[in-house]
């Protein structure tokens, strides 16, 4: 048996999903009757998260108390590390008091089925300046032009919070069968292959060849014998490429560029949040209860527009309490291809280049080169994937 790293806060993972056939049956039945409310994309994808295990130890949505303390701490009002807070949040009052049991409806699928049932344990308002202090702390900022403070502030004042018991993982299931995974499929995946040391790696995007560097140079530097390339596939912002289309252009590139057993593709029900270092601390602790010992932590992290510095989500680690986190980082730097070296190389890791030494391009130059047809230069996307990404653009036009 491998000894896999412990998920975070606890000695086993704590799925939220009805595993039994009969009892999530009888419960969906139940559902019909039950007072209801459709919740917004966000609560439901903490619900996928917490029936998959990722969100291990917590057994629900969080009150205010909790919540204002993660949000100001990054602690629970009990002393459990958690970066944001987990959250039901709705328009208005549910047609329900304390201590009913509410079914949750699912905003992302036809006909709004019951994704959870969820027992009230407090139903509070935020008022206008606790909302935006919350978002002030998980964002750094109040501006409704981030789009992840524009979702947070479109989801309602009223907080629902309590323990819930998940009937299905939402679209994600159906929508991306063989990727999508639950935390307790990875970890069982990691314990037949016998991997010890994990790398995970986050994306919202294909994967150039940087990336795929990247990837390599952390499992060869780390003594790694499994990777995770863990992708996100709930809500993005508008102008990022479809799931699908990342799914098969990374599935692509591992087969033709990687050792064969080596690298699980593996997918996760959230939509991003933008929150850069908040959002790198919550993506390295469910990493960790997925089974990764490792997590690599590029530039920009999890960031958008010009919200946060460079490294601010590799520096948040350097300021949580030490033993906050069991999973360790490989801190990366931008990786490009080296002109003088002939290949791709951590920016820093290459003081005697300058700018024009290394292959560079925006994003908004590939997206249209890709537009028009033009592949990238093999230095920056492998073929293969490129031909991927330009049939998508060509679909779109």
């Amino acid at each position: 048996m491998v000894n896999i790293i412990k998920p975070h806060g606890a000695d086993e993972l704590n799925p939220l999903f009805v595993s039994d056939d009969a009892a999530r049956a009888r419960l969906a039945k139940e559902s019909s009757s039950l007072p209801s409310v459709v919740v917004s994309s966000a609560a439901a994808g903490n619900a996928v998260m917490l029936g998959g295990g990722y969100f291990t130890p917590l057994t629900g949505y969080m009150d205010k108390a909790n919540a204002m303390s993660v949000a100001n701490t990054m602690e629970t009002t009990d002393g459990l590390f958690w970066p944001t807070p987990v959250l039901n949040l709705l328009q208005e009052t549910p047609p329900a008091k304390v201590g009913d049991t509410i079914a949750l409806q699912d905003p992302n699928v036809a006909g709004n089925p019951v994704i959870a049932i969820q027992k009230i344990e407090a139903i509070e308002e935020y008022t206008d300046a606790e909302i935006d202090l919350i978002a002030q702390k998980v964002f750094g900022t109040t501006d409704s032009a981030h789009p992840g403070v524009a979702e947070f502030l479109a989801q309602g004042k009223v907080s629902v919070s309590g323990s819930i018991q998940v009937l299905n993982y939402s679209y994600f299931e159906v929508d991306f069968p063989g990727t999508f995974q639950t935390a307790v499929e990875i970890r069982k995946h990691i314990e037949k292959m016998g991997w010890k040391r994990i790398v995970a790696f986050q994306t919202r995007n294909p994967m150039h060849r940087a990336h795929e560097e990247l990837c390599t140079l952390a499992m060869d530097r780390l003594d790694a014998d499994g990777l995770v390339i863990h992708m996100l596939l709930g809500k993005l912002k508008a102008g990022d490429i479809p799931a699908n289309v990342r799914e098969a252009a990374i599935s692509t590139m591992v087969e033709h560029y990687f050792p064969k057993n080596t690298v699980l593709i593996s997918g996760y029900g959230f939509d991003m949040l933008y929150a850069g270092p908040r959002e790198a601390l919550l993506h390295a602790l469910f990493r960790q209860n997925m089974g990764a010992t490792h997590f690599i932590i590029g530039r920009d992290h999890a960031g958008v527009g010009d919200y946060y510095e460079p490294f601010e989500a590799q520096e948040i680690f350097d300021q949580i309490p030490a033993g906050a986190l069991e999973i360790e980082l490989f801190k990366a730097d931008h990786t490009a291809y080296s002109k003088k070296l002939n290949k791709v190389v951590m920016m820093r890791e290459a003081p005697d280049h300058n700018k024009d030494d290394f292959v560079l391009l925006s994003g908004t130059a590939v997206r249209e080169m890709l537009g028009k047809g033009i592949a990238p230069p093999a230095e920056f996307s492998r073929p293969e994937v490129a031909k991927i990404l330009m049939d998508h653009y060509k679909n779109e036009t």
